[in-house]
């Protein structure tokens, strides 16, 4: 083995805490709250070869913000979990020794201070925003994830915070666009609700709640098309790319809900937050900008396939 590859090993450890596939499915959080926010002049005159250079800053700042806070999120959801990780999931980073939990706790803690600091060079409300989604992830990760009802709503509410902080790029805006939160709450406390037997199993009644949810998302981004700056016909293509992803596996962990049926579904719902968010975003900027959002879509595949989405 050569130095490269004992170096990627050293590394892998800590990339797997990170979930890189679920933090791509993040950047897309941003980028429909930035199409939300009209801030999307600046992807047409990225085609035209007119973006100015700040608003494209705007734009970095977000990503990486949004990437710290997510990856944190991650880390110390397996800093907390690390004893029940080792009975059930011993491969994991931490239970296996390939990172201690001092170092971990270490990573969360570096990604959080690169999140926020991040947001602090958009403005101060995306700050708030910043800190508010550590806050929450970090309840959750404690916490709320063990709760049946409070666990997926504090999950939805950190997804659903992450794509204001997209919007929070003209933060006038978030005062008329923050019903876009409820979106990712309701669909993440789909995906969580169900995910909470992809260990030793759920039950079938935790399937149904799950797809009565995804049900809701489906009518909601179609049903913004009342909106008159939003357009249906655009979201229409992407409302059933998403339907397609997500209900035949939904469906199955529901009437068979054994633990590979439902790591199946969270794994493809969670993938799947990348046609939610290019759904809802081509509603507010146009097809072009909605497949722009969509690529992302192979990418987290691709790293799915390399690191462990759940």
């Amino acid at each position: 083995m050569n130095v490269a590859n004992l170096n990627f090993q050293g590394w892998r450890g800590y990339l797997e805490l990170m979930r890189p596939a679920n933090i791509v499915t993040a950047w897309a959080d941003i980028l429909v709250g930035f199409a939300a926010s009209g801030s999307t002049i600046i992807f047409a005159a990225l085609i035209n070869g007119e973006a100015s250079f700040a608003s494209l800053v705007i734009l970095a700042w977000l990503l990486l913000a949004t990437t710290g806070l997510y990856g944190g999120g991650i880390v110390f959801n397996d800093v907390f979990d690390a004893e029940l990780d080792a009975k059930e999931r011993p491969n994991r980073a931490i239970p296996s020794g390939r990172v201690s939990r001092r170092n971990a706790t270490f990573l969360g803690s570096i990604l959080f201070a690169i999140g926020i600091g991040a947001a602090f060079q958009v403005s101060w409300v995306s700050a708030a925003i910043a800190i508010f989604i550590t806050l929450a992830s970090l309840l959750y990760d404690s916490l709320a994830k063990h709760h049946p009802f409070f666990g997926p709503l504090n999950m939805g509410l950190c997804r659903g915070s992450n794509l204001l902080l997209g919007v929070s790029a003209v933060p006038l805006i978030i005062a008329e666009r923050w019903y876009l939160v409820l979106i990712p709450v309701i669909y993440i406390a789909a995906i969580t609700a169900i995910s909470q037997g992809e260990v030793h199993g759920g039950k079938k009644i935790t399937g149904v709640i799950a797809l009565v949810l995804i049900a809701i998302v489906l009518t909601a981004i179609l049903a913004l098309g009342l909106l008159p700056e939003y357009t249906a016909i655009a979201a229409l293509p992407f409302a059933i790319l998403l339907a397609i992803r997500v209900l035949p596996n939904f469906i199955k962990a529901a009437r068979e809900p054994v633990a590979e049926n439902i790591r199946n579904a969270v794994k493809i719902g969670v993938l799947s937050l990348i046609v939610l968010d290019a759904t809802v975003a081509s509603g507010f900027a146009g097809l072009y900008y909605g497949l722009a959002v969509l690529i992302l879509l192979p990418i987290s595949m691709k790293l799915a396939k390399i690191f462990a989405v759940t």
